[in-house]
């Protein structure tokens, strides 16, 4: 089956291709072509930012007169997608880089200018060296000084890693919660003895005494009594009669309960003092009626 593209012609035995004319063509003749710009870049016309890697259908023309090694050097023609200005930048083969030409600025690139500013120095530093003898023998010290450095810097980092591939990770971690218990018991005890200080402050006078406090608490019975009352003697009542019924209930009541007549009698008393004398007379009477 024969292929739908042929990529073999055929050539016959007598074929001279000196024989074929040349198709003569102008050296500034411009050529169609599609790409992407290089870098990033503002037109000069309208301020319009171009961004890099946007896509234009462009003019390449060859730059007369201009080479770098035998390597040929090209010119590029874009429009502004704004005000389609036109923009030219040309290759830049020693940089492995493109010139801005025309239309448009570059926009600023701090690894670029760094390189640039290195390339410039070591140039400098190498015609240095070839004028100078002495100059060149100071700079091969340096190096070597620094590659010392570097050599040793690499060595603590090695040592530095293999001690730490022997550390066992538990103990580690066992080591760390042991800190941060021993840092939150520091801060509790700190808090304590802030607490401490504070109270010593509010409890304490200016001679250096000691403010109590006092308790609140229901006094007893036989600190509210008086030495008389104390003394004083409660009878006992009998229940005689079966119809007072009403009597007997309150003489039991006297009897069992004779804690609450000491608090009547202590109220009476703080009432009014002649109260227990009457009181004593009524007992008495009571009696000699029995």
């Amino acid at each position: 089956m024969s292929e739908r593209k042929v990529l073999n012609k055929y050539f016959p035995p007598d074929f001279d291709p000196a024989a074929i004319p040349r198709r003569k063509q102008a050296k500034d003749a411009q050529h169609k072509v599609r790409l992407m710009t290089p870098y990033a870049m503002r037109c000069e016309t309208c301020g319009e930012y171009i961004y890099k890697g946007k896509k234009f259908n462009a003019r390449k023309e060859t730059v007369e007169g201009e080479t770098y090694l035998s390597i040929k050097i090209f010119r590029f023609y874009i429009k502004c997608p704004r005000c389609s200005a036109e923009i030219t930048f040309k290759t830049d083969p020693r940089n492995t880089d493109y010139i801005a030409e025309h239309g448009a600025s570059r926009n600023f690139e701090p690894w670029r200018e760094e390189r640039i500013a290195g390339e410039e120095s070591k140039l400098q530093k190498e015609l240095e060296e070839e004028n100078n003898p002495m100059k060149a023998l100071e700079n091969r010290t340096i190096d070597s000084k620094r590659e010392m450095d570097i050599l040793d810097a690499l060595d603590e980092i090695r040592t530095r890693n293999a001690r730490n591939e022997r550390v066992d990770s538990d103990a580690l971690l066992d080591k760390l919660l042991e800190s941060d218990q021993n840092t939150e018991k520091s801060e509790k005890e700190k808090e304590e003895e802030e607490d401490e200080k504070l109270a010593r402050s509010i409890f304490t006078t200016v001679d250096g005494d000691r403010v109590k406090r006092v308790i609140d608490e229901e006094p007893e019975l036989a600190q509210l009594l008086s030495e008389s009352a104390k003394s004083f003697v409660i009878p006992k009542f009998k229940n005689t009669s079966s119809a007072g019924d009403n009597k007997g209930k309150e003489g039991n009541k006297r009897k069992n309960t004779g804690s609450e007549i000491g608090i009547i009698i202590k109220k009476k008393k703080i009432e009014n003092n002649n109260s227990l004398g009457s009181l004593m007379e009524n007992y008495g009477s009571s009696e000699d009626s029995e």
